[in-house]
C-alpha cells in the first residue's frame, strides 16, 4: 500500500489540530484572569513546595523520599530471597543463587540506610566550613 502525499498531508494536519486543541488551547482557556476586568495588576506569587532554601535541606528531603521508597523494596527483596531459599529444595546451584540474592539485598539495604549517615556527615562538615 503506497501512502500518497494527500494522506501524509491529512495526517500532519490532524496532528496539528490535535496539538492545538490538546496542548495550546488549555493554556489559553485556563489562564488566570483575576483582576484584569477591574484593571487590577496584582502580581502572582509562586510558593516553594519543598519548604527549604538550602542545598542541605534539599538533600535531606530527597533522601527521606528515597528511604521511604527503598525500605518497602528491601522488605520485598527479603521476602523474595526467602522464597528462593524455599524453592531451592537443597539444590546447590539454587542455594547459591539465593545466597547471592541475600548478599545483594543486604548490601543494598546497608547502602540505602548508610546514605543518611553519610549525608549527615557531609552536611555537618560543609556547615562547619
Amino acid at each position: 500500500m503506497k501512502i500518497s502525499n494527500t494522506n501524509t498531508f491529512l495526517a500532519h494536519f490532524a496532528f496539528l489540530i490535535i496539538f492545538v486543541f490538546m496542548v495550546a488551547m488549555p493554556g489559553v482557556s485556563l489562564a488566570d484572569t483575576h483582576g484584569t476586568a477591574t484593571g487590577d495588576t496584582t502580581s502572582a506569587t509562586i510558593t516553594n513546595p519543598i519548604n527549604t532554601d538550602t542545598i542541605n535541606g534539599l538533600i535531606k528531603i530527597i533522601l527521606i523520599g528515597v528511604i521511604k521508597i527503598g525500605i518497602p523494596l528491601i522488605a520485598l527483596a527479603l521476602v523474595y530471597t526467602g522464597f528462593l531459599y524455599v524453592a531451592a529444595r537443597g539444590k546447590p546451584a539454587a542455594i547459591e543463587t539465593a545466597n547471592q540474592s541475600l548478599l545483594y539485598t543486604l548490601l543494598g539495604a546497608a547502602i540505602l540506610l548508610g546514605s543518611w549517615a553519610i549525608a549527615q556527615l557531609i552536611s555537618n562538615t560543609v556547615l562547619q566550613l
